[in-house]
């Protein structure tokens, strides 16, 4: 694999940062992962295959894409092997206060896939470079700058209409594999096994587990952790249960086991997080 990658700029205390990158090459699908701030990704060229929560979209040339914070996601090449992008994150902060990321998102309000026009996408690269630029150039008043541009970033995705999905983007496996990872996100707190549901889905076990893999990065047996340990963290932060009762309704027979697990996919302990969450 061949790569050309400009350094990350960050500015505001990390609040914001920008990257430029180009591949050639199958690449291998990142660990899903999230983050507290919103994510832009917009794809110069190319093609990739998102995974998002429990949703596989296609990302074409042209294209930007504005995830949501905490929202669980990774990429991974679609049969264009080749592409070039620019990523940002942007944490709320960093954002004027008149203008808000949310109705993007909308309906959903997990992420957008945003189909440009030509002429929308050319004004699009242009904004993204001349960030880059102030922030690899540091001049004066740069990050005044920055803030300016990314604010009529904004303010030109808010301006471009509603797109109808491309009935190519719903490819029959796509759609299958939303299916099944929506399907366990909805029932994490019942009993669940990938002979089980590869039987309930009518397809085998050893293929569902290699095409869950290849789209979302996920083994089965870890999605279903994750997804219960995501449904915990909002039973702690939103109600008054005990920190035994949420790990038993999550199937943990082991407050030890609840713990570790816990701690590995959050970060923090169980309790950690229920003080941080009455806190925010």
């Amino acid at each position: 694999m061949q790569e050309a990658e400009s350094p990350k700029y960050a500015i505001g205390g990390g609040s914001f940062s920008i990257q430029l990158m180009k591949r050639k090459g199958v690449t291998a699908m990142p660990r899903p992962h999230s983050h507290r701030s919103i994510e832009l990704y917009y794809l110069i060229s190319g093609e990739r295959i998102y995974f998002i929560e429990d949703q596989v979209v296609t990302v074409r040339e042209g294209d930007l894409i504005v995830i949501a914070p905490g929202e669980l996601h990774a990429t991974a090449s679609s049969q264009v092997a080749e592409f070039e992008r620019f990523l940002l994150h942007v944490e709320p902060e960093f954002l004027d206060p008149s203008l808000s990321v949310e109705p993007l998102l909308a309906p959903s309000g997990r992420f957008r896939l945003i189909r440009l026009s030509f002429k929308e996408q050319d004004e699009v690269r242009r904004l993204l470079a001349q960030m880059q630029d102030e922030c690899r150039l540091g001049r004066l008043h740069y990050e005044l700058c920055v803030r300016s541009l990314l604010a009529e970033l904004l303010i030109l995705l808010h301006r471009t209409e509603p797109q109808r999905a491309d009935p190519a983007d719903r490819h029959p496996l796509f759609a299958k594999i939303s299916e099944i990872a929506t399907y366990l996100r909805e029932h994490a707190r019942e009993p669940l096994t990938l002979e089980a549901t590869a039987n309930r889905f009518y397809i085998s076990a050893s293929y569902l587990s290699r095409i869950f893999y290849r789209f979302t990065g996920f083994h089965f047996r870890e999605y279903v952790t994750v997804v219960r340990i995501r449904e915990a963290q909002r039973l702690l932060a939103e109600t008054q249960l005990q920190v035994q009762e949420v790990a038993g309704k999550m199937g943990f027979e082991h407050m030890s086991h609840f713990n570790r697990t816990f701690k590995r996919i959050a970060g923090i302990t169980p309790l950690q997080y229920r003080k941080r969450s009455a806190r925010d």
